[in-house]
């Protein structure tokens, strides 16, 4: 079955073709034990650090494990450098059990596992 034409405003509210975004999943954890003070401290390092300075937003939560949604502020799509920056970052500055997913739709491919 052949895909209808959407015209640009269709596109846009669907987020399709040039208003795709993608985005990726993250993972990690603190070592058991640390005080609320240091997760603070690093989450919002976190964010002065990767996030803000890279155009990135971070939707996410947790205590000792954190998960959450990396994209972009505005519209557009990640790409691999972004993904490895925050790993990085998340690897250099004493985090466990990192993961990273790979880059997908955010708004129509969003993975349930």
């Amino acid at each position: 079955m052949a895909q209808p034409q959407r015209n640009r405003r269709q596109r846009k509210k669907m987020h399709l073709a040039e208003f795709q975004e993608l985005g990726f999943l993250v993972k990690w954890q603190f070592k058991e034990g640390t005080g609320i003070d240091q997760i603070d401290s690093v989450v919002d390092r976190f964010i002065d650090e990767v996030i803000k300075p890279h155009g990135l937003a971070y939707e996410g939560n947790g205590y000792l494990h954190w998960e959450g949604l990396v994209c972009l502020e505005k519209i557009g799509k990640c790409d691999e450098n972004h993904r490895q920056l925050v790993q990085n970052w998340l690897e250099t500055n004493g985090l466990t059990q990192i993961e990273i997913s790979e880059l997908f739709d955010i708004w129509w491919d969003f993975p349930t596992a």
